[in-house]
Formats: C-alpha cells, structure tokens, sequence
C-alpha cells in the first residue's frame, strides 16, 4: 500500500466536516458510478483508449443470478470487434425463432404460428438472440479491465456530487465507503452514473427527472430447470391464455428457461404478499401452460417487477461533465431483450466521446451531441416497448406478431438511427444501402496483404479512432487523387493532419495498454497512420493488378486495411451494396465514427482530390481541434 492511500484506493491526507477528501492535485480523469453492463462497458472502452477509469459499485460483488440476459445482433457485432465476444458466444444459447401459442375458453391451447426471429430480409452477420446470464457478460468486462490494470471498487455506493460551475473545475464526487457510515471525496473531470433506475447520479443533476409511465400491471420472472411435455420449450415462446395471462419463455445456458409470467390481466394495484410469492407465480405458470404440465426442479432467481416506461427529461448536467446511461436514463418492460443492449450502446456512444475530450482533442460540440443521440434511441425503445408490452398483456398474437415485425430492425440494434448533427451529415445521393446516421451493414471482402475474407464491418478493431473508407475501382487511374488527399489527411495543413499530432503527444502520455491478450491481434497496426483515424482502401480490381508498393504513402503504412472487393457467393459486392457502385471515374469516402455510424458519404470525380480535401476538413473541423 502506497504512503497516505488506504485499501479502497482513496489518498486520506485530511478531513473536512468529518468527510475524508483527496489531494487537491489528486483528480481521476473519469469517475464511474455503477458496475453493471452499462458501466463495465464504458470502463473497458475507456481504459483500451488509455483512459483509466475510477469504477465505484454499491454491490460487495458481481451479479451472481438473474437480471438482464440477452443480447441482440448490433451488441454481437460491437463486442466481436471489441474482441470480447468469444466465451459469450461459446456459452451462451442461441435463439434463431419464435412461436406464438393461445387459448380461449372454446379452444384449448395451441400453436398459432411459427416464424424465423430475424429474417434475410433484416440484414444482420449474427440473426440470433444470444442468452447468456448478466454476470457472465459482466466476467467478460471485468477481466478485460484486470488485463488493462483496472478493478471495480466495491461496497462504495454514489451518494452526491458538487461542482463550482467554474470552467475546467473538477468535480468533487461523494461515496460512502465500504457501506460504513464514513463519506469519500474523489475529484474528476467527468461523472457518469450508470447507477440504475433509482440511479442517485441523476437525482443529483439539478432538474432531471423521469418522465413517463411508472405504473403497469406485475410480471413474476423465474430462472430455472423444469421439467415439461410443452413441445416448444427450446424456442423463445409467447403463450396466451385469455383467462389466465401470459407467458413468455426464453432458453437460457446450463439448461435452464427463464419464464416471464403475468400475474393478474388487468392488476395495477400493489401485489399482495401471496401474489409476490414464488409459489403463486408458479401456479399461474401451470394454469396459464395447461394442458401441459410444467414442474421445476430447481430454481436459480426469482422476481416480481411491474414494468414502466419512462425517459429522463436530461441525460447530461449543464456543464456537460455529468452524464447518465442505462436504466439510469431509460425504463422499460424486459420482455424484448432491449435493456442490456441499449444501455451498453449508451456507454458505448459516449465512451470514445470522452476519450477525445478528455486529450483535449475535441470541440465541445462533440461532447455535445451525446444527450440528444442517446435520449432519440431511448424515447424509440419507450415508443416500441410501450406498443410491444400492451400486445403482450392483451394477448393479441396478430397484433403482437405485427409489432414485431415493424420493429426488428430497431429489435436487431441495426434500426437505431441518429438524427443529423455535426456528426451525421446527410448526402444527397448515398447511392448505396448506407446513411449518414446509421450503422454500417454486413459486407465482405478480401484483405489484400494476407488473401483472409473478412466482414468489412468488423475487421477493423474498435480503438477509438475513426475509419475513413476509400472506394476506388482502379488505384492507378485514381492514383493522383488518392495521392493528393492521403498527403494533406497527413499533414499539418489539414484537421486530421493537425489533430493527428495533437494526439501523438496526448497518447505519448496516456498512453494505451498493451495487454497480454492483444500480442495475438497487433492492434496497434491499425493505427499505424493515425491515433484519430485508420485509412481504408476498397477497390474491385484483381490483386494481380496492384502492388501496395503503388499506393501512396498513408495506404503502405495501412496494409492491412486495403480490401478487394471480391468476395464470391456473396449477393453483391461492398462497393455495390453500400455504395450503390462506384465507376472506374471516381472516388468515393465514407467516414465511419468510432462506435461504427457512419457519418457522411462523398464520391468526386478522379480530377477533383482537391475538393474532397475540402470535404474531409469541413467534416473534421465540426468537432475536432485542429
């Protein structure tokens, strides 16, 4: 133990009206309250950018049963690029239909119909739910952190923070300690409270509140082994019962189903203590499933919750230096696998966000737009939650099944989309399937430098830089135009030519970790050019037909980002499918922001590099210093 700290990593050097207080000197960069999904998300991110976090947790330890349990498309994706994706999917269950079963006093129970959860028709790599439990996802984080030389400091619940309003202040940010009754002081640039729903971060920022309805009719929620003749048990299954309520099952890992039941059709009122009861809840579990017959031979968690759907009217305070995520800014019923998932998008958007403020690199525009991307993703979950929850409890399986389908691109986390910012600038001819605003779709190719097929989307690795997309037919006929834009992204004249040395010494000092794990991956190929941005070269001519040695400068230093648009078997070609093609003529960019939206889309003709300059500086210059 280092002199003057103790063993929770708070430095005691004196005490102020009985509270214990840092070193004046001693400031965190980020304080992060709250070690669920969303919090374990945005530490990890923020420590693999070389921002070290400071993670208080009013738990004694990680989730051990229950809570949030499935993770949808889009979070595949994010947590295959963040190279985390692995034991989750090797243990977890994979859900790829859905059945809707229904009875009413004429008709027993019975299958209505039967379809495929994400069809072709929704474009995702990974067309499946996977279940896999909250702690497990939680294991993954909290490794990677180890690796990365950063702990969860637990028994340490948020209670308030005080700023001076005072520009470049730090915060001061009160815990209390080890559940005793003595207070901390921790002083931080940033705060961000990924604290729940009773989240004590928001009730700190002066006027936020949750707006929206709070009261909705009691669900039980069982995790456990059962033993039934119930032939779809191994698929997810919404079961109606006119007279008894609903059920919906989900599969979980180590044989286990996680049944959601209703307790009363139509009870707002408080539960009585025998309708809270686990026994109850499994009774009308048994009514609701008959004729079959459902027994449990063991039980992992129980719960009784009522669902709400509300949205905090401010997910930032004034200053911008105090953000929330997750279940602090958004509730909602749990029956559509959103939760998790959107939570950790939260922290996902505004982790990069701060990577850069904080290296002084951004503008506070940047900053600026986290609040209103976030909060337009959250009031859309509430819009679809509320519609898909009353299908649920009315047991309509056509209204419910249309529900369904008018939402499963936003279900998939492909169908969350951002309004125009300085971030997202429409184009007034994408050509193409991508939008500025949107996340970028499946798409192959080859990799030149090792002949590897590879998911477009996926092969650059997540490290808080940008990815510029160039698409050129023939890289000799666009040789002076790929010349004449990669010589000014790289030098002093241009935003990322200045903001690339900014960050050079910024990275010099905090510098990224180089874990054990990533000797494997060579991350830091990927930013050979630039800490700001990774360079990309798509091109539909043969391998045959170039040499990397042809390619200016910037695209050698990035091999292993040039890509032949040759993938066999596949629907279209990237350029085409993205794109909407691109003639041997002309040049196209694509900015893709750090968390995988795109951002804008431009196509010159060869002759005009120097427009494009002009383009990629405008762009840039909305948010970054330079």
């Amino acid at each position: 133990m280092s002199p003057g700290s103790n063993n929770e990593g708070f430095v005691e050097l004196g005490r102020s009206n009985g509270v214990d207080v840092l070193d004046g000197d001693a400031v965190e960069n980020v304080v992060i309250a709250g070690a669920g999904p969303a919090g374990l998300m945005l530490a990890s991110n923020l420590a693999r950018y070389g921002i070290k976090p400071f993670i208080v947790d009013e738990r004694g330890d990680k989730t051990a049963t229950g809570r949030a349990d499935g993770l949808q498309p889009k979070t595949i994706e994010t947590l295959k690029q963040l190279r985390l994706a692995g034991p989750l999917l090797r243990k977890g269950v994979k859900i790829y239909d859905i059945c809707f079963w229904n009875s009413t006093p004429t008709q027993p129970l019975h299958r209505t119909r039967r379809e495929v959860h994400y069809p072709p028709e929704v474009d995702v790599k990974e067309p499946f739910i996977l279940l896999v439990h909250q702690g497990m996802i939680e294991d993954v984080f909290i490794e990677d952190l180890k690796e990365r030389g950063v702990e969860v400091t637990r028994s340490t619940p948020f209670l308030r923070y005080s700023d001076t309003r005072e520009l470049k202040a730090p915060l001061e940010i009160v815990c209390n300690s080890n559940g005793q009754n003595s207070e901390k002081v921790l002083k931080a640039k940033y705060l961000v409270g990924c604290d729940g729903a009773r989240s004590n971060v928001r009730k700190s920022i002066p006027g936020a509140e949750m707006i929206g309805d709070s009261s909705r009719a009691p669900w039980g929620v069982l995790d456990g082994v059962v033993e039934t003749n119930f032939p779809d048990l191994w698929s997810k299954v919404v079961i109606h019962s006119d007279e008894k309520g609903t059920i919906l099952c989900i599969p979980r890992e180590r044989n286990m189903v996680r049944l959601y039941i209703e307790l009363n059709p139509g009870m707002h009122d408080v539960l009585s203590s025998e309708a809270s009861s686990q026994e109850f809840v499994m009774k009308r579990a048994q009514e609701i499933i008959a004729p079959f017959t459902l027994t449990w031979t063991s039980v992992e968690w129980f719960s009784v919750y009522k669902v709400g759907q509300r949205v905090s009217n401010k997910f930032t305070n004034e200053m911008e230096n105090v953000f929330i995520t997750g279940d602090a800014a958004h509730t909602h019923s749990p029956k559509a696998a959103q939760g998790m998932n959107v939570s950790m998008h939260d922290a996902f958007n505004l982790s990069w966000k701060l990577n850069l403020a904080i290296r002084g690199l951004a503008l506070p525009s940047l900053l600026s737009t986290y609040s209103p991307e976030r909060r337009k993703i959250a009031q859309d979950l509430i819009n679809f939650d509320f519609e898909h929850a009353n299908a649920f409890a009315d047991g309509d399986p056509k209204a419910l099944a249309a529900n369904f389908a008018a939402n499963i691109a936003f279900i998939s986390g492909l169908g969350a989309t951002y309004a125009p910012n300085v971030l997202n600038i429409e184009s007034s001819n994408p050509g193409g399937c991508l939008r500025a605003g949107a996340l970028l779709l499946p798409a192959r190719a080859t990799r030149y430098v090792d002949a590897n097929p590879v998911d477009l989307q996926l092969d650059i690795p997540m490290l808080g830089q940008f990815r510029v997309f160039f698409f050129a037919a023939n890289p000799h006929s666009s040789g002076n135009f790929l010349s004449s834009v990669s010589s000014h992204v790289t030098s002093a004249d241009s935003v990322l030519g200045r903001a690339t040395a900014a960050a050079a010494t910024s990275y010099g000092v905090l510098k990224t970790p180089a874990p054990e794990s990533e000797e494997f991956e060579q991350p830091r190929r990927y930013t050979a050019t630039s800490s700001i941005f990774t360079p990309a070269l798509v091109t539909t001519m043969e391998k045959d037909g170039f040499e990397i040695a042809h390619l200016p400068a910037m695209f050698q230093a990035s091999r292993w980002t040039v890509y032949l648009d040759d993938v066999a078997g596949e629907k279209q070609a990237c350029s085409e499918k993205w794109l909407g093609g691109v003639s041997e003529g002309k040049v196209a960019i694509v900015n893709v922001r750090p968390d995988g939206y795109v951002g804008s889309i431009g196509r010159w003709e060869n002759s005009q590099g120097g427009l494009a300059c002009e383009w990629l500086d405008a762009y840039y210059g909305g948010f970054l210093r330079g």
